[in-house]
């Protein structure tokens, strides 16, 4: 059963609202900072920042439920602005799908892949598109699961040999396309299709096929978005009218804000995360004494093998790609420290910015789904899979209205 575009509507407003008022909780990079910047505007909330350690830090990310609960004293609005955020999950059906059909598939894509089928109606038949397609994961079991024609759009074209071949030996019917989906060719395969399907679709490509389908009408289309961040323009540009008249301005960097939520990094990577980001911004600190820059000064990809040589070495290493010449009484130690503090506060600001990561990600698959119920569709936004499996687990089913 759709939900009334009126409601969409409601609920984006709602989120929007809040989104507007806390600005400043959310906004901006918090490299740039050497203190939390809401001292004087939210005392008590930084006061509780303050009494946390690492290790309480990293459990209230992984559970913005329970943060909101422990800093609904100091932010009484998070209790409603995450209610707006609960998603039901979808209805799933029992429709098979053969293990054997998980050849070559990673074990968690395999899952979130057969949650995504399980769910898609029963009823739907006909041709079916496959939107930026890889080797044809997804393609494969729906084809085979519902004896169902697929064509898979994929830009590199040994993705598609490769599915192609994985496809004819397995007698499933389906068609690679090599291509570019934001090609103005690619606007004919959702003509032609009678379902259009993408998950985890990045960016503007997942935005380029909902386009299509207004234009085109396909007879439904069903999309996990993924990688908000991953946009031609510099700002997002909203699709939906409600959106459009919204005065919040989403840079790339905001927009990574909901997929900095993971389920699946173990000690050993928050350890080295800790040892590069704390090694970051002990540079900059070091940068910053010699008045290169008053802001935070980034600085490319390191090979993760210069870690291990420690902070002066990354320090050499940093200074010679800014070009930024270092003394020779330079006391790493007294950085490093630095950096090591610095992280600690990086740390207290993404732990509040948890809070908005969700309720961001429903502004933007809200504005999303108003667009496709502005343009003649009916439109459901559905959990699909556990947060567990993936964190990008939003369905939109938009489905053409009669």
């Amino acid at each position: 059963m759709s939900q009334p575009l009126t409601l969409l509507t409601e609920r984006f407003s709602s989120i929007d609202a809040l989104l507007q008022s806390h600005t400043s909780l959310w906004q901006g990079m918090p490299f740039d900072y050497l203190d939390l910047p809401w001292r004087e505007t939210h005392p008590e909330l930084c006061q509780w920042l303050d009494a946390q350690d690492l290790e309480s830090l990293q459990a209230f990310k992984e559970n913005p439920q329970c943060l909101a609960d422990a800093v609904a004293a100091y932010l009484p609005e998070v209790t409603n602005l995450l209610a707006h955020c609960a998603i039901d999950y979808a209805s799933a059906t029992d429709i098979a799908c053969d293990s054997h059909l998980a050849t070559g598939i990673p074990g968690r894509k395999w899952e979130q892949i057969s949650a995504f089928n399980r769910v898609m109606p029963q009823s739907l038949g006909g041709h079916w598109l496959e939107w930026c397609a890889g080797k044809g994961y997804l393609g494969r079991v729906i084809s085979a699961s519902r004896q169902a024609k697929v064509t898979s759009l994929e830009w590199q074209e040994a993705l598609c040999q490769d599915g192609q071949d994985y496809a004819d030996k397995q007698g499933l019917a389906m068609h690679f396309v090599q291509g570019d989906a934001f090609a103005s060719d690619s606007a004919s395969l959702v003509r032609h299709c009678d379902h259009a399907i993408a998950l985890h679709a990045c960016g503007d490509l997942h935005v380029t096929l909902l386009q299509h389908s207004v234009a085109a009408k396909p007879q439904s289309v069903s999309v996990s978005p993924c990688c908000y961040h991953l946009i031609r323009d510099s700002h997002y540009q909203a699709l939906s009218r409600v959106a459009q008249q919204s005065p919040l301005v989403l840079n790339r960097h905001d927009l990574k804000l909901p997929l900095q939520e993971t389920v699946t990094a173990g000690q050993t990577v928050k350890n080295k995360r800790f040892v590069e980001v704390s090694f970051r911004l002990g540079f900059d600190c070091l940068q910053r004494a010699l008045g290169v820059s008053d802001h935070y000064l980034p600085v490319p990809n390191v090979q993760k093998s210069l870690l291990n040589e420690g902070f002066e070495a990354f320090c050499r290493w940093a200074a010679k790609q800014k070009n930024v010449v270092l003394p020779d009484d330079v006391d790493f130690s007294h950085y490093l420290a630095l950096g090591e503090s610095r992280f600690l506060t990086v740390e207290k600001m993404e732990t509040v910015r948890t809070l908005f990561r969700r309720p961001l990600e429903m502004w933007l698959v809200l504005d999303r789904a108003i667009y496709m119920g502005e343009n003649g569709f009916d439109v459901e936004i559905f959990t699909f899979c556990a947060r567990e499996l993936t964190p990008r687990n939003i369905l939109i089913q938009a489905t053409r209205k009669a």
